[in-house]
């Protein structure tokens, strides 16, 4: 993603405030704190995250070095960022501006402080990664694995109580809505215990997916759902158990026998996980 987009997209959220500082004045100090003493979006976020992620004992200067010294040293995370907050924008019918997301949506905080997370799990800094894993859950009521793969723009909706296993992978394009579970059944402890669900997926509130599971691709998992076996692509699963009572119209669901098929012609590819 280039750079000129990511300028656009704080220039929009600068002209937010701008505005928004006439209609409320009592919220100045507010956003001169979060937006408007900073020179980019990264430097913002930090800031945003470091202030929610401190505590008496790490200090929000300390997180925030961190922060940027992270993003300062690795564009291609502020991309996915920058993915993040579009998909929310675009998905979300009830946020109209880039502003929101960026100060007030808990889903987005907890992801991009996840981002953070799985940065430093990857370097061996384990400790540090997991200290931020465990602020992230107290304050954002999301608890996902710092070693979890998740791809871009991703939407974590309402997000309180969702929580995202050491294993799993979640690829692009994916929302996932409040209280949903990506974990294991509990039988099984290998590390290969973790369901994948792939690009496009929507799992409504409360579902459950649980074991070494793929849910294809743009499959819907109805809120509420336990899904225990493999879901084919391009379809709507609900229940308890999960079952399919619809297939997206112009598009055919793949078994797991047909995918292997595919795959092995290069017929059928996933993207994959970051």
């Amino acid at each position: 993603m280039c750079v000129t987009e990511t300028s656009k997209i704080w220039s929009k959220i600068l002209d937010e405030v701008s505005f928004l500082l006439k209609k409320e004045p009592i919220l100045s100090d507010f956003y001169q704190y979060s937006i408007l003493q900073h020179k980019s979006l990264t430097s913002s976020l930090s800031c945003i995250l470091a202030n929610k992620l401190s505590t008496s004992t790490i200090s929000e200067k300390q997180i925030k070095s961190v922060f940027d010294e992270i993003y300062l040293n690795n564009p291609s995370i502020l991309d996915v960022v920058v993915r993040d907050i579009k998909a929310i924008l675009y998905r979300d019918p009830a946020v109209k501006d880039y502003l929101t997301p960026l100060l007030y949506l808990k889903g987005f905080h907890a992801l991009e402080a996840y981002r953070i997370s799985h940065y430093l799990w990857n370097m061996k800094k384990k400790s540090l990664s997991t200290y931020l894993q465990s602020r992230i859950s107290s304050e954002f009521s999301v608890d996902i694995h710092p070693a979890a793969h998740i791809g871009s723009g991703v939407m974590l909706d309402h997000a309180t109580g969702i929580v995202i296993g050491e294993n799993v992978t979640v690829e692009d394009d994916v929302s996932i809505f409040h209280s949903v579970t990506l974990g294991s059944t509990g039988k099984n402890f290998s590390k290969n215990r973790h369901p994948t669900i792939r690009k496009g997926v929507i799992i409504g509130a409360g579902a459950k997916i649980l074991g070494n599971i793929e849910i294809g691709l743009e499959a819907k998992i109805g809120a509420g759902s336990i899904v225990l076996k493999s879901v084919p692509a391009y379809v709507t699963v609900v229940g308890v158990p999960a079952k399919i009572i619809n297939q997206l119209d112009g598009k055919k669901y793949f078994s797991r026998k047909e995918k292997n098929s595919l795959q092995s012609t290069n017929m059928f590819q996933y993207g994959d996980g970051i």
